[in-house]
């Protein structure tokens, strides 16, 4: 009877974090109830999403902590093969790549890459993914691979990179997922495409000289 009830808990919590995944992503998350949460996933009781997960922030960093757990394995598969390459492209590739590959091995449609561009704009929200993602010691270890490539620059213009990489990955895929969704060919015809290119554009910023302001 235990194992029926652990089954049947694990089933609806399940279908509470893809529904809620989904409709965050669709609407944003202010917008949002737990109650509109709990019907969506097809619960009776409207309360199912407090008695499960406990406040709406709780439901956010459940939601952020079942990707980033395959993403941040994928991250250090990528960086131990690449070991101390001297290429910031490498470096760059084992940022990006491990969302766009676990994204594309979830199916289509997906909803993870709009849900995380909504909470990174949620004022109220966005630190709880920068506290679940930043929290991985792999991505220093990438940030650190990738200052050991890259041309001398002073700690301002290197934390504005990382602040725009930031920006530029997380928009770029939640555009992907969008596009992928609707069916359309383009610009980005799949993952794979995507990342490519959006690794190529990184590149660019990150060796991109340094002018002087205006006087």
């Amino acid at each position: 009877m235990r194992a029926t009830t652990n089954v049947r808990s694990s089933a609806t919590r399940e279908a509470i974090l893809d529904a809620a995944e989904r409709l965050f992503a669709e609407r944003g998350l202010a917008t949002v109830s737990n109650r509109q949460v709990s019907e969506a996933a097809g619960q009776g009781n409207n309360a199912a999403v407090g008695y499960h997960f406990g406040t709406k922030t709780d439901l956010v960093r459940a939601i952020v902590h079942r990707h980033s757990g395959p993403v941040a394995q994928r991250r250090r598969e990528l960086v131990a093969r690449i070991d101390s390459s001297e290429d910031p492209r490498d470096w760059i590739s084992c940022w990006v790549r491990p969302t766009t590959e676990h994204l594309e091995s979830l199916g289509a449609p997906t909803w993870y890459a709009r849900f995380a561009a909504q909470v990174m704009a949620d004022p109220v929200f966005r630190d709880v993914v920068l506290t679940e993602s930043l929290s991985d010691p792999v991505l220093t270890q990438i940030l650190e691979g990738l200052n050991r490539c890259i041309p001398p620059m002073p700690v301002e213009v290197r934390l504005g990179r990382n602040y725009m990489t930031r920006q530029l990955v997380v928009n770029t895929l939640a555009d992907c997922e969008r596009v992928l969704a609707a069916g359309r060919p383009a610009p980005w015809a799949s993952w794979e495409k995507a990342s490519h290119a959006l690794v190529d554009a990184l590149v660019g910023l990150w060796l991109a000289s340094i002018t002087p302001l205006p006087s």
